[in-house]
């Protein structure tokens, strides 16, 4: 199998890892990356429960900043991603602390800073535990295309409330979007006409692998970029 289960494969986090810079937006501390600063189409990048300070996470937001974007990856966290190293908050602890409510209040205002520093258009992309977010952004008017990867927590009721151009793109292998649920929203998806969709799934690939990827893996290495350009590509045809 491609990559590796996210919780049990947690990055190195390195502050100073990307080529662009960390700023504060919205009372946020968040990793900016743009390759034209004059951009005025911007894109939210939603961590996993390891948070922003992710070398693959950085490296992906600078990817997407090359194609064009101004590309901002909030801690939405405030300084607390989940650490295996912290006996006291195991994940199912730390997620009570971190439900997406908050979070999905945090990105809103992220966006309306992006907008007075004249951003017109969004995407927004959620990883893991940030497709919570994601989903709620998809289903408000806070964004104008959303993607989601290897999704957690996701429920069908609020797949059904999705309002823009969203594209998911699941695991062969995972305990929290199976390819049975990555069905029932693709078919929740194809019910509202109006909603722009695509729906992939990648086999050979466990939950994670589009951020939490073995660099001497080929396989694994391969399908990560194919997720990424699939991301890309939705980005390009509904934010730009």
């Amino acid at each position: 199998m491609a990559g590796s289960q996210c919780c049990t494969n947690p990055p190195v986090l390195m502050s100073s890892s990307g080529d662009g810079s960390v700023q504060e937006i919205a009372g946020l501390k968040a990793y900016v990356s743009a390759a034209s600063p004059s951009s005025k189409h911007g894109i939210l990048l939603i961590s996993d429960v390891f948070g922003y300070e992710a070398p693959k996470l950085r490296k992906l937001a600078d990817k997407v900043a090359a194609a064009g974007f101004y590309v901002v990856v909030p801690d939405f966290f405030r300084g607390d991603p989940f650490s295996w190293d912290n006996p006291e908050k195991p994940l199912a602890v730390w997620r009570t602390f971190h439900t997406g409510e908050k979070e999905f209040e945090d990105a809103k205002a992220v966006i309306n800073a992006m907008k007075s520093n004249g951003i017109s258009k969004f995407g927004a992309a959620g990883f893991c535990w940030g497709a919570k977010v994601v989903v709620q952004l998809a289903s408000s008017d806070c964004v104008d295309a959303a993607v989601m990867l290897h999704p957690s927590f996701i429920t069908l009721d609020e797949m059904k409330e999705v309002q823009v151009p969203i594209a998911i793109l699941g695991a062969e292998v995972d305990q929290y979007c199976p390819p049975e649920v990555l069905k029932q929203f693709d078919e929740a998806l194809s019910a509202k006409s109006e909603v722009s969709k695509f729906v992939k799934m990648f086999p050979g690939t466990v939950h994670g692998w589009t951020v939490r990827y073995d660099d001497n893996d080929e396989n694994a290495v391969k399908s990560a970029e194919e997720a990424h350009e699939d991301m890309l590509t939705w980005f390009n045809k509904h934010v730009k």
